[in-house]
Protein backbone atom coordinates (compact mmCIF):
# COMPACT_ATOMS: atom_id res chain seq x y z
CA UNK A 1 0.00 0.00 0.00
CA UNK A 2 1.12 3.63 -1.08
CA UNK A 3 1.94 6.13 2.14
CA UNK A 4 -0.68 8.89 2.41
CA UNK A 5 0.59 11.95 1.15
CA UNK A 6 -0.55 13.80 4.18
CA UNK A 7 2.07 12.17 6.58
CA UNK A 8 2.09 9.79 9.71
CA UNK A 9 0.28 12.67 11.03
CA UNK A 10 -2.90 12.69 9.61
CA UNK A 11 -4.35 8.99 10.58
CA UNK A 12 -8.25 8.45 10.05
CA UNK A 13 -10.26 10.86 12.22
CA UNK A 14 -10.56 10.16 15.38
CA UNK A 15 -10.46 11.40 18.97
CA UNK A 16 -11.48 11.89 22.95
CA UNK A 17 -14.93 13.45 23.31
CA UNK A 18 -15.20 16.96 22.73
CA UNK A 19 -11.91 17.14 20.78
CA UNK A 20 -12.38 19.09 17.46
CA UNK A 21 -10.82 18.44 14.11
CA UNK A 22 -8.38 21.01 15.04
CA UNK A 23 -7.09 19.96 18.26
CA UNK A 24 -6.48 15.85 15.96
CA UNK A 25 -5.36 17.56 12.47
CA UNK A 26 -2.37 20.31 13.38
CA UNK A 27 -1.28 20.61 9.89
CA UNK A 28 -2.83 20.71 6.01
CA UNK A 29 -2.06 17.15 5.10
CA UNK A 30 -2.18 16.27 1.41
CA UNK A 31 -1.56 19.62 -1.00
CA UNK A 32 -3.87 18.93 -4.42
CA UNK A 33 -0.35 19.10 -6.49
CA UNK A 34 0.87 16.17 -4.80
CA UNK A 35 -2.20 13.60 -5.26
CA UNK A 36 -1.21 10.72 -7.52
CA UNK A 37 -2.77 8.07 -9.05
CA UNK A 38 -3.58 4.99 -6.69
CA UNK A 39 -2.17 6.82 -3.74
CA UNK A 40 -3.98 7.78 -0.70
CA UNK A 41 -5.02 10.91 0.37
CA UNK A 42 -5.72 12.76 3.52
CA UNK A 43 -5.81 16.03 3.96
CA UNK A 44 -8.01 19.58 4.70
CA UNK A 45 -9.47 20.91 1.60
CA UNK A 46 -11.97 23.57 0.53
CA UNK A 47 -14.93 22.36 -1.59
CA UNK A 48 -15.30 24.76 -4.51
CA UNK A 49 -18.33 22.88 -6.09
CA UNK A 50 -20.73 20.21 -4.89
CA UNK A 51 -23.82 18.56 -6.91
CA UNK A 52 -25.23 14.97 -6.18
CA UNK A 53 -26.30 12.38 -9.01
CA UNK A 54 -27.76 8.75 -8.84
CA UNK A 55 -25.79 5.99 -10.38
CA UNK A 56 -27.13 2.53 -10.09
CA UNK A 57 -26.03 1.69 -6.74
CA UNK A 58 -27.39 4.78 -5.06
CA UNK A 59 -27.14 8.60 -4.91
CA UNK A 60 -23.78 10.11 -4.58
CA UNK A 61 -21.89 13.24 -4.27
CA UNK A 62 -19.74 14.95 -6.81
CA UNK A 63 -16.89 17.50 -5.83
CA UNK A 64 -14.59 19.79 -6.58
CA UNK A 65 -11.95 20.50 -3.73
CA UNK A 66 -9.45 22.65 -3.73
CA UNK A 67 -6.75 23.85 -2.20
CA UNK A 68 -3.52 26.51 -3.25
CA UNK A 69 -2.03 24.04 -5.67
CA UNK A 70 -5.13 23.40 -7.30
CA UNK A 71 -8.46 21.58 -7.41
CA UNK A 72 -9.48 17.87 -8.26
CA UNK A 73 -13.41 16.12 -8.85
CA UNK A 74 -14.08 13.97 -5.86
CA UNK A 75 -16.86 11.13 -5.79
CA UNK A 76 -18.92 10.66 -2.46
CA UNK A 77 -20.94 6.77 -3.52
CA UNK A 78 -23.23 5.24 -1.43
CA UNK A 79 -24.15 4.57 1.26
CA UNK A 80 -21.42 7.16 2.37
CA UNK A 81 -23.23 9.84 0.35
CA UNK A 82 -25.89 9.17 2.68
CA UNK A 83 -24.41 10.94 5.70
CA UNK A 84 -24.71 14.55 3.80
CA UNK A 85 -27.73 16.33 3.16
CA UNK A 86 -26.25 19.55 2.28
CA UNK A 87 -22.54 19.96 1.34
CA UNK A 88 -22.56 24.08 0.49
CA UNK A 89 -19.94 25.51 -1.83
CA UNK A 90 -17.24 27.19 0.62
CA UNK A 91 -17.09 24.91 3.10
CA UNK A 92 -14.30 23.31 4.64
CA UNK A 93 -13.51 19.57 4.81
CA UNK A 94 -10.96 16.95 6.21
CA UNK A 95 -10.80 14.59 3.42
CA UNK A 96 -9.78 10.73 3.19
CA UNK A 97 -9.70 8.82 0.26
CA UNK A 98 -8.03 6.79 -2.42
CA UNK A 99 -6.95 8.46 -5.98
CA UNK A 100 -7.60 6.97 -9.47
CA UNK A 101 -7.79 7.86 -12.65
CA UNK A 102 -10.83 8.76 -14.63
CA UNK A 103 -10.64 9.98 -18.29
CA UNK A 104 -7.24 10.70 -17.68
CA UNK A 105 -7.59 13.12 -14.92
CA UNK A 106 -6.91 12.45 -11.27
CA UNK A 107 -10.08 11.61 -9.35
CA UNK A 108 -10.59 10.74 -5.44
CA UNK A 109 -12.87 8.29 -4.39
CA UNK A 110 -13.96 9.75 -0.61
CA UNK A 111 -13.67 7.23 2.37
CA UNK A 112 -14.24 9.68 5.13
CA UNK A 113 -15.20 12.82 5.17
CA UNK A 114 -16.27 15.87 7.91
CA UNK A 115 -16.83 18.99 7.45
CA UNK A 116 -15.15 22.00 9.75
CA UNK A 117 -17.85 23.95 11.88
CA UNK A 118 -17.65 27.64 11.76
CA UNK A 119 -15.66 28.19 14.79
CA UNK A 120 -13.01 25.17 13.19
CA UNK A 121 -13.16 26.89 9.98
CA UNK A 122 -12.10 30.26 11.45
CA UNK A 123 -9.15 28.96 12.96
CA UNK A 124 -7.86 27.68 9.58
CA UNK A 125 -5.14 29.47 7.71
CA UNK A 126 -7.05 30.02 3.97
CA UNK A 127 -3.76 30.83 2.39
CA UNK A 128 -3.30 27.19 2.45
CA UNK A 129 -6.66 26.68 1.02
CA UNK A 130 -6.73 29.71 -1.59
CA UNK A 131 -5.11 29.20 -4.86
CA UNK A 132 -2.91 32.79 -5.28
CA UNK A 133 -1.08 34.31 -7.90
CA UNK A 134 2.93 33.55 -7.82
CA UNK A 135 3.53 37.14 -7.91
CA UNK A 136 3.09 39.84 -4.95
CA UNK A 137 0.00 41.63 -5.66
CA UNK A 138 1.22 44.45 -4.08
CA UNK A 139 4.19 44.74 -6.35
CA UNK A 140 1.77 43.95 -9.67
CA UNK A 141 -0.53 47.13 -8.74
CA UNK A 142 2.91 49.06 -8.26
CA UNK A 143 3.80 48.03 -11.68
CA UNK A 144 0.26 48.90 -13.09
CA UNK A 145 0.06 52.42 -11.63
CA UNK A 146 3.32 53.05 -13.15
CA UNK A 147 2.60 52.35 -16.18
CA UNK A 148 -0.84 53.97 -16.15
CA UNK A 149 0.81 57.01 -15.41
CA UNK A 150 3.37 56.54 -17.91
CA UNK A 151 1.07 55.65 -21.19
CA UNK A 152 -1.93 57.95 -20.48
CA UNK A 153 -0.93 61.42 -21.61
CA UNK A 154 -4.50 62.95 -23.03
CA UNK A 155 -6.02 64.13 -20.07
CA UNK A 156 -9.38 62.66 -20.46
CA UNK A 157 -8.29 59.34 -20.86
CA UNK A 158 -6.00 59.83 -17.94
CA UNK A 159 -8.88 61.00 -16.12
CA UNK A 160 -11.12 57.99 -16.80
CA UNK A 161 -8.41 55.09 -15.89
CA UNK A 162 -7.01 56.83 -12.95
CA UNK A 163 -10.32 57.76 -11.30
CA UNK A 164 -11.50 53.92 -11.68
CA UNK A 165 -7.87 52.44 -9.79
CA UNK A 166 -8.32 54.69 -7.25
CA UNK A 167 -11.61 53.90 -5.85
CA UNK A 168 -11.19 52.59 -2.52
CA UNK A 169 -14.00 50.10 -3.80
CA UNK A 170 -12.66 48.88 -6.81
CA UNK A 171 -8.97 49.13 -6.02
CA UNK A 172 -9.62 46.40 -3.07
CA UNK A 173 -11.65 43.83 -5.48
CA UNK A 174 -9.50 43.92 -8.06
CA UNK A 175 -6.29 43.59 -6.12
CA UNK A 176 -7.56 40.16 -5.30
CA UNK A 177 -10.63 38.97 -7.64
CA UNK A 178 -9.77 35.72 -9.96
CA UNK A 179 -10.15 36.40 -13.59
CA UNK A 180 -11.80 32.73 -14.03
CA UNK A 181 -13.92 30.06 -12.26
CA UNK A 182 -11.66 27.54 -14.05
CA UNK A 183 -9.19 27.26 -16.67
CA UNK A 184 -7.02 30.42 -16.62
CA UNK A 185 -5.82 32.50 -14.05
CA UNK A 186 -8.57 31.36 -11.39
CA UNK A 187 -7.19 32.11 -8.42
CA UNK A 188 -6.90 34.93 -5.82
CA UNK A 189 -5.15 38.17 -8.08
CA UNK A 190 -5.34 36.13 -11.33
CA UNK A 191 -7.47 39.39 -12.45
CA UNK A 192 -5.11 41.69 -11.42
CA UNK A 193 -1.72 39.28 -13.16
CA UNK A 194 -3.69 38.73 -16.51
CA UNK A 195 -4.80 42.24 -17.07
CA UNK A 196 -0.87 42.97 -16.17
CA UNK A 197 0.03 40.55 -18.89
CA UNK A 198 -2.60 41.72 -21.19
CA UNK A 199 -1.38 45.63 -20.85
CA UNK A 200 2.29 44.59 -21.52
CA UNK A 201 1.45 42.36 -24.49
CA UNK A 202 -0.56 45.40 -26.31
CA UNK A 203 2.48 48.00 -25.47
CA UNK A 204 4.69 46.11 -27.39
CA UNK A 205 2.37 45.38 -29.71
CA UNK A 206 1.77 48.66 -30.06
CA UNK A 207 5.30 49.52 -30.41
CA UNK A 208 5.55 47.37 -33.34
CA UNK A 209 2.08 48.43 -34.79
CA UNK A 210 2.60 52.59 -34.21
CA UNK A 211 -0.73 53.23 -36.79
CA UNK A 212 -2.83 51.85 -33.86
CA UNK A 213 -4.38 54.21 -31.04
CA UNK A 214 -1.98 53.32 -28.94
CA UNK A 215 -3.75 54.85 -25.58
CA UNK A 216 -7.68 53.19 -26.74
CA UNK A 217 -5.79 49.59 -26.91
CA UNK A 218 -3.93 50.21 -23.32
CA UNK A 219 -7.70 51.46 -22.05
CA UNK A 220 -8.95 48.21 -23.79
CA UNK A 221 -6.35 46.34 -22.24
CA UNK A 222 -7.13 47.43 -18.98
CA UNK A 223 -11.07 47.38 -18.90
CA UNK A 224 -11.19 44.22 -20.97
CA UNK A 225 -11.85 41.95 -18.27
CA UNK A 226 -12.99 44.65 -15.43
CA UNK A 227 -16.87 43.03 -15.37
CA UNK A 228 -14.80 40.22 -13.69
CA UNK A 229 -15.34 42.04 -10.44
CA UNK A 230 -19.29 41.70 -10.34
CA UNK A 231 -18.98 38.08 -12.14
CA UNK A 232 -17.65 36.12 -9.65
CA UNK A 233 -18.16 36.28 -6.07
CA UNK A 234 -14.16 35.09 -5.26
CA UNK A 235 -13.44 33.99 -1.47
CA UNK A 236 -13.19 29.64 -1.20
CA UNK A 237 -16.26 29.10 -3.60
CA UNK A 238 -15.31 31.49 -6.31
CA UNK A 239 -18.81 30.59 -8.15
CA UNK A 240 -20.87 32.94 -10.50
CA UNK A 241 -22.70 36.02 -9.09
CA UNK A 242 -26.68 35.99 -10.33
CA UNK A 243 -25.61 39.13 -12.53
CA UNK A 244 -22.36 37.63 -13.43
CA UNK A 245 -24.83 34.61 -15.03
CA UNK A 246 -27.35 36.68 -16.50
CA UNK A 247 -25.20 39.78 -17.53
CA UNK A 248 -21.96 38.09 -18.15
CA UNK A 249 -18.60 40.58 -17.58
CA UNK A 250 -18.55 42.07 -20.95
CA UNK A 251 -22.01 44.13 -20.28
CA UNK A 252 -21.38 44.25 -16.43
CA UNK A 253 -17.68 45.97 -17.60
CA UNK A 254 -20.09 48.76 -19.82
CA UNK A 255 -22.37 48.98 -16.74
CA UNK A 256 -19.29 49.57 -14.38
CA UNK A 257 -17.17 52.00 -16.34
CA UNK A 258 -20.39 53.92 -17.22
CA UNK A 259 -20.37 56.78 -14.15
CA UNK A 260 -16.41 57.09 -14.77
CA UNK A 261 -16.61 57.96 -18.37
CA UNK A 262 -19.48 60.50 -18.16
CA UNK A 263 -17.35 62.39 -15.55
CA UNK A 264 -13.82 61.89 -17.53
CA UNK A 265 -14.55 64.04 -20.49
CA UNK A 266 -13.61 61.46 -22.51
CA UNK A 267 -14.57 62.13 -26.12
CA UNK A 268 -18.10 60.14 -27.42
CA UNK A 269 -16.06 58.46 -30.64
CA UNK A 270 -13.57 57.01 -27.51
CA UNK A 271 -16.15 56.12 -25.50
CA UNK A 272 -17.66 54.01 -28.13
CA UNK A 273 -14.61 52.29 -29.26
CA UNK A 274 -13.76 51.79 -25.74
CA UNK A 275 -17.41 49.93 -25.27
CA UNK A 276 -16.50 47.88 -28.71
CA UNK A 277 -13.06 46.65 -27.36
CA UNK A 278 -14.73 45.16 -24.35
CA UNK A 279 -17.93 43.92 -26.32
CA UNK A 280 -15.57 42.23 -28.68
CA UNK A 281 -13.03 40.80 -26.83
CA UNK A 282 -13.39 37.57 -27.09
CA UNK A 283 -13.83 37.40 -30.89
CA UNK A 284 -15.86 35.37 -32.20
CA UNK A 285 -19.89 35.45 -31.44
CA UNK A 286 -19.89 31.68 -30.53
CA UNK A 287 -16.89 32.50 -27.54
CA UNK A 288 -19.31 35.10 -26.31
CA UNK A 289 -18.13 38.19 -28.07
CA UNK A 290 -21.34 40.64 -28.42
CA UNK A 291 -19.19 41.85 -31.47
CA UNK A 292 -16.70 40.56 -33.51
CA UNK A 293 -13.57 42.45 -33.98
CA UNK A 294 -14.23 45.42 -36.36
CA UNK A 295 -11.09 47.79 -35.57
CA UNK A 296 -7.56 47.19 -35.73
CA UNK A 297 -7.24 47.56 -32.16
CA UNK A 298 -9.92 45.33 -31.25
CA UNK A 299 -8.16 42.60 -33.08
CA UNK A 300 -4.87 42.87 -31.97
CA UNK A 301 -6.62 42.94 -27.73
CA UNK A 302 -8.34 39.79 -28.98
CA UNK A 303 -4.96 38.27 -29.99
CA UNK A 304 -3.01 39.52 -26.87
CA UNK A 305 -6.21 38.36 -24.43
CA UNK A 306 -6.53 34.90 -25.93
CA UNK A 307 -2.85 34.66 -26.22
CA UNK A 308 -2.09 34.85 -22.42
CA UNK A 309 -4.87 32.97 -21.55
CA UNK A 310 -3.65 29.91 -23.60
CA UNK A 311 -0.35 30.39 -21.93
CA UNK A 312 -1.82 30.46 -18.60
CA UNK A 313 -3.30 27.55 -19.38
CA UNK A 314 -0.44 25.80 -20.54
CA UNK A 315 1.35 26.82 -17.73
CA UNK A 316 -0.78 25.32 -15.20
CA UNK A 317 -1.32 22.47 -16.93
CA UNK A 318 2.87 21.30 -16.72
CA UNK A 319 2.94 22.50 -13.45
CA UNK A 320 0.63 19.15 -12.69
CA UNK A 321 2.89 16.89 -14.47
CA UNK A 322 5.71 15.15 -13.58
CA UNK A 323 9.14 16.22 -13.76
CA UNK A 324 10.29 13.79 -15.81
CA UNK A 325 8.57 10.71 -17.87
CA UNK A 326 5.31 12.82 -19.02
CA UNK A 327 5.03 15.18 -22.03
CA UNK A 328 1.65 14.46 -22.83
CA UNK A 329 -1.31 16.40 -21.25
CA UNK A 330 -4.63 14.25 -21.20
CA UNK A 331 -7.29 15.75 -23.13
CA UNK A 332 -7.91 19.66 -22.87
CA UNK A 333 -11.79 20.20 -23.85
CA UNK A 334 -11.30 23.97 -23.48
CA UNK A 335 -7.97 23.71 -26.16
CA UNK A 336 -9.37 21.05 -28.19
CA UNK A 337 -6.39 19.19 -27.88
CA UNK A 338 -3.90 17.56 -25.51
CA UNK A 339 -0.71 19.40 -24.82
CA UNK A 340 2.85 18.13 -25.70
CA UNK A 341 5.34 19.56 -23.02
CA UNK A 342 8.40 19.59 -25.64
CA UNK A 343 12.11 18.83 -24.57
CA UNK A 344 13.80 22.63 -24.13
CA UNK A 345 16.72 24.20 -25.88
CA UNK A 346 19.57 24.13 -23.61
CA UNK A 347 20.29 27.64 -21.79
CA UNK A 348 24.09 27.20 -22.41
CA UNK A 349 26.42 24.62 -24.01
CA UNK A 350 28.21 22.10 -21.27
CA UNK A 351 31.75 23.23 -21.03
CA UNK A 352 32.66 19.98 -22.56
CA UNK A 353 31.00 20.62 -25.70
CA UNK A 354 32.17 23.76 -25.64
CA UNK A 355 36.06 22.50 -25.12
CA UNK A 356 35.54 19.58 -28.53
CA UNK A 357 34.12 22.39 -30.56
CA UNK A 358 37.18 24.77 -29.73
CA UNK A 359 39.66 21.43 -30.21
CA UNK A 360 37.76 20.71 -33.43
CA UNK A 361 38.15 24.18 -34.75
CA UNK A 362 41.82 24.21 -34.35
CA UNK A 363 42.68 20.98 -35.78
CA UNK A 364 40.54 21.68 -38.74
CA UNK A 365 42.98 25.33 -38.90
CA UNK A 366 46.09 23.22 -38.53
CA UNK A 367 45.02 21.51 -41.41
CA UNK A 368 44.88 24.51 -43.73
Amino acid sequence: MSRPCGGAQNARASGAPGQTLLDRYMEKGCYVKDISPTSEARGLFAVSQAAQGQSRNGPYWRLTLVDASGSLEAKIWHPLSADFSEIPAGALAWVEGRAGLYRDQVQLTVEHMRLLDAAESAAVDQTALMPASPYPLDDMLHELDGAIKAEFTHAPWRKLVQAFFSNAEMRAAFRVCPAAKGVHHAYVGGLLEHTLSVFNLCRRIADQYPELDRQTLLAGALFHDIGKLREFSGGLANDYTDEGRLLGHLMLGIEMLAPFMARSGLEEPLQRHLKHLILSHHGELQFGAVRPPHTPEAMALHYADNLDAKMAQCRGLFAQMEEDGQDWTPWQATLGRPVHRAARTPEKAAPATRKKAVKEECLSLLKV
